[in-house]
């Protein structure tokens, strides 16, 4: 597992940052999400678990979604991607409404068992393209061995799911979901159930990912350390139901400055945004 990012991979990393810090109001989002309230029914209560919830994401975003347990944030996601309608507002990507799940977004579940124990870890990774027949089938071999290569995993492409550690589970579902090639990736809390360690190393892993691959993502997380880690952008939600609190740059956080002062600045100040009661509440 890749543990730092040097060379070219930084470099890359530095050039999409250096993009997405020039981004201009003119840039047509990727994903548009418009005051979007999101509701389940129960069976005696109506629960709202988003309140007229409004955000951008742009080609090349690490984008995430952090707040408090049960404030939407993984009832974003599914809307996000065509799994739950909202009552109200909508979603676009690339200006076309979501209404449906579609191979253009691919999600990565922090379930360790969402991989086919049955299949390889290389069919496991192929089964999607051959599913949606969004590729050739001559093509779906070569595909799925390079996403493999992209997240280590080669020499474990005949091995099966039970065979493989948390961390290696989620690499093949990210590389399965790479393979796919999406318009954007979207990520729930995909290294929650693994240890400290595997998580930090994975965190970096993902960076170094972006940095080659360029892909947008969409991540969910209640943790303040690896939304800063992570992300390009953050999106604050308050306790439920989930409304905007604030919308912050992190562009300038990474796993090099975790103890500076600039990154523990910023944690307090997100922080202080959680804990803060001062918002107008849904009704």
């Amino acid at each position: 597992m890749a543990a730092v990012i040097t060379g070219d991979a930084a470099d890359t990393r530095r050039d999409w940052r250096d993009r997405g810090s020039q981004r201009t109001e003119m840039m047509t989002p990727l994903l548009s999400v418009d005051a979007l309230t999101l509701q389940y029914q129960t069976q005696d209560h109506i629960i709202t678990a988003t309140w007229r919830v409004s955000f951008e994401v742009f080609q090349g975003d690490r984008f995430i979604l952090l707040g408090p347990s049960g404030c939407g944030k993984s009832s974003l996601l599914k809307a996000v991607g065509g799994f739950l309608r909202p009552v109200e507002g909508g979603i676009k990507l690339s200006d076309q409404p979501v209404r449906q799940p579609g191979p253009d977004r691919m999600m990565v579940f922090q379930e360790f068992d969402q991989l086919l124990g049955w299949k390889t870890v290389k069919a496991n990774v192929a089964y999607p393209m051959k599913v949606s027949r969004r590729f050739p089938p001559e093509e779906i071999d070569e595909r799925a061995a390079q996403s493999l290569a992209k997240v280590n995993l080669t020499k474990f492409a005949d091995a099966y799911p039970h065979m493989l550690s948390g961390g290696m589970k989620q690499r093949v579902a990210i590389a399965r979901a790479l393979a796919m090639e999406p318009a954007i990736l979207l990520m729930d809390e995909p290294f929650a159930a693994l240890d400290a360690l595997t998580r930090r190393a994975m965190q970096e892993e993902v960076l170094e990912l972006w940095a080659e691959t360029g892909t947008t993502m969409l991540f969910v997380t209640h943790s303040i350390e690896e939304a800063l880690i992570v992300g390009s952008r953050i999106l604050v939600l308050s306790p439920h139901p989930g409304q905007v609190r604030a919308e912050v740059d992190a562009n300038d956080c990474s796993p090099s400055n975790i103890g500076s002062s600039p990154f523990q600045a910023m944690h307090r100040r997100i922080e202080n945004m959680l804990f803060s009661r001062h918002l107008e509440r849904a009704p």
